[in-house]
């Protein structure tokens, strides 16, 4: 049964009324509260203002962590500028430390042998002019002091681009060398820091093809993380080739381990689009990887048994959502980064959440004091750890409705749209396009094509 024209009018007109009000309403209380990321105010707050009040709980040793941006905040001119930041927790829950200079942060580690200095890898988009009238950025390592903010540059390049060009990680080797995933290159590299020579390199192309993954060669392989291990009792490298699905070892030959790859191409049940993972050896209750499992929402483990990988270990809840990196402590609780959760948080042995901080976006975190990731950490299945899984009984119906989309679709609207966009907002964006598209078609299909124009240009022949 065809409904009349004035009906589906009044239909259409309601659906791009209401959709538009939730979106109005969504922009205006970000800009009352001043709230342009999801994380907790005051911690941002905190973040910006310094103050030696706790934001969040307490937790022994130092907790740092570094972000993505992905969120907006108004500066002095009230004009909303791209955030990254740099931060770090005291025991108590105050703010220790707190930068914002660089576009991008991504990996931050411990350096070996200090209380509270890291190194962390950054990414600077640069004007134009720096760029030959082009776009381009400045990928680098940089190491601070946290407690005197004394900073030195450790290693920099410039590559042309952004988005896909901009390194996630670097991996310290010994005091001369690190190890680089060169998302730009498609490639993970060794570099003497102190002669600024090329150690070592390692390209996809020498092992993929360039059909898998994702665009070629626009941001084909993505390589996010590399970590400097041992297996079989060799050194290798490990690479986490997030377009691929998979993370796959490399020996300091230059040859692929086949028989050591976790995951496949398009084999989204065991990893999808995945970030940091983290090797843990053998004397530690492995061969194991804890890996963020991004686009399915979760923490895995793998844990290596007859050659094979084995999952041993979940965990997500209801609000996961794009993870993106864990760490297991030496006390078998697990460091877990949420980035589209906008939270960094700690679980114990029985999965339950013993410390949080709500932060905007975050990309990765470290408690110093524990190791480079997960070095003090043991497997999940040395410690018997049980998965944790999300109770749908606990879910709101936004989750609900968050959960039916597809992971990339939900990730990618967290991701592309303003932070103040949530999922009500999302759907009503969709909702109001979708409204004026086929209002559009509708009107067009109805238009009278029996009516005859007359061109208002006559010409005479003579």
């Amino acid at each position: 049964m065809a409904f009349p024209k004035r009906t589906v009018r009044l239909l259409l007109a309601a659906l791009v009324v209401v959709s538009t009000a939730t979106v109005v309403a969504g922009y205006v209380e970000s800009e009352r509260t001043n709230d342009r990321v999801t994380g907790d105010p005051a911690v941002e707050q905190a973040f910006r203002s310094g103050g030696d009040e706790a934001v969040v709980g307490e937790r022994d040793n130092v907790t740092v962590v570094a972000t993505d941006s992905n969120a907006f905040v108004s500066d002095e001119s009230d004009a909303p500028r791209a955030q990254a930041e740099l931060a770090a927790f005291s025991p108590d829950g105050s703010v220790y430390y707190y930068q914002n200079d660089h576009t991008r942060y991504w990996d931050v580690d411990p350096v070996e042998g200090t209380s509270h200095t890291v190194e962390f890898v950054y990414a600077d988009h640069l004007d134009a002019d720096e760029c030959d009238g082009s776009v381009c950025t400045r990928n680098g390592v940089e190491r601070v002091n946290l407690t005197t903010g004394e900073r030195t540059d450790v290693f920099s390049r410039i590559t042309a681009g952004k988005h896909s060009t901009r390194w996630h990680d670097a991996d310290r080797i010994d005091d001369d060398r690190l190890l680089v995933a060169d998302i730009a290159e498609d490639r993970a590299f060794v570099v003497n820091t102190t002669t600024g020579l090329i150690d070592w390199s390692w390209e996809a192309e020498a092992d993929y093809d360039v059909e898998s993954g994702g665009p070629f060669p626009e941001d084909w392989t993505h390589i996010n993380d590399v970590e400097h291990v041992e297996i079989d009792g060799e050194e290798a490298v490990m690479v986490s080739l997030r377009n691929q699905d998979q993370v796959a070892f490399i020996g300091m030959d230059g040859e692929l381990k086949e028989d050591w790859t976790l995951g496949t191409d398009g084999d989204h049940a065991t990893l999808y689009e995945q970030h940091n993972p983290d090797f843990i050896p053998e004397e530690r209750g492995g061969p194991a990887l804890l890996v963020g499992d991004s686009e399915n929402g979760r923490i895995v483990e793998y844990q290596r048994e007859d050659g094979e990988w084995v999952q041993s270990w979940t965990w997500a809840d209801q609000r996961m959502q794009w993870p993106r990196d864990a760490d297991r402590l030496p006390n078998g609780h697990t460091l877990i980064t949420d980035s589209n959760g906008d939270r960094v948080f700690e679980v114990d042995r029985e999965g339950e959440i013993v410390w949080s901080a709500d932060v905007g976006f975050p990309y990765e975190s470290e408690r110093l004091g524990t190791g480079d990731e997960s070095t003090g950490g043991e497997s999940a299945a040395s410690l018997d750890l049980p998965s944790h899984e999300p109770d749908p009984s606990e879910a709101s119906l936004l989750q609900r409705a968050g959960n039916a989309l597809p992971p990339a679709i939900g990730n990618g609207i967290s991701y592309v749209f303003p932070r103040w966009v949530g999922l009500l907002e999302g759907t009503a964006l969709v909702a109001l396009v979708g409204s004026l598209l086929a209002w559009g078609t509708l009107e067009y299909r109805w238009l009278d094509r029996t009516v005859a124009f007359r061109s208002p240009i006559q010409i005479r022949r003579k």
